[in-house]
């Protein structure tokens, strides 16, 4: 439970109490609560969670949600919107790994995994992946990929346990096909992917584009990486 600093902290057996400075957007309302909103939320966690964990949450709350899965098309935060919060507390504690996250931060991870995925791909010196990847650019309703390397025609699409349904695995088959169709590799993770941090993972990823044919327009930067 959090109090202005003006008041007195909240000394009560079962709760733990903080003082905070925190602005009138920075605070909404649920069922007669006063709550702090998702991303001064993100923010306060920043003392608890590891870096990991902080982007995780930051990439949750920027990415652009499906209305018809979610009801809503906005994201709960922008990029921009969070580095001006984070300038409004320059001394709270816990800033600098917040900072450190939010330039980790990018829109179009769709699960915690899909980012601990990326931060793998680059801890391992891999090219920063493009995510959320169409098929055919711009067409509606064409086949995505999770990440990957449109350059080199390799996507990655990460399973979680949801793909385990019946009607998914029908759905997730047909994508696959759409891009191999066209010339793509498709490399599917699951859980045991996650287990051991990606580094089977990301070990996969390279020997596949290694074997993928470079061409003098690509080399340059994939050669250090990979």
């Amino acid at each position: 439970m959090s109090k202005p600093r003006a008041l007195p902290e909240v000394r009560r057996k079962g709760i733990v109490g903080h003082t905070v400075v925190a602005f009138d957007d920075e605070i909404e309302s649920a069922d007669g609560i006063r709550i702090s909103t998702r991303p001064r939320t993100w923010l306060d966690l920043a003392r608890q969670l590891s870096l990991p964990e902080l982007v995780c949450m930051g990439d949750e709350l920027v990415r652009i949600p499906r209305f018809n899965l979610e009801g809503r098309s906005e994201p709960f935060a922008t990029i921009d919107g969070l580095r001006v919060m984070l300038r409004r507390h320059p001394n709270l504690q816990g800033i600098v790994r917040a900072r450190e996250a939010l330039d980790l931060m990018r829109v179009g991870a769709d699960s915690g995994p899909e980012t601990l995925l990326r931060l793998a791909m680059c801890d391992a010196g891999l090219p920063e992946p493009e995510l959320q990847i169409e098929l055919r650019a711009g067409i509606a309703g064409t086949p995505t990929a999770d990440l990957g390397y449109r350059r080199r025609r390799l996507a990655v699409q990460y399973d979680g346990e949801h793909h385990l349904l019946p009607a998914q695995i029908i759905s997730d088959r047909r994508r696959d096909k759409a891009f191999e169709a066209a010339g793509w590799t498709v490399l599917l993770l699951t859980r045991a992917d996650h287990a051991d941090g990606f580094a089977g993972a990301t070990a996969r990823i390279k020997r596949s584009l290694r074997s993928a044919y470079i061409s003098p327009s690509t080399a340059a930067g994939f050669s250090d990486a990979v």
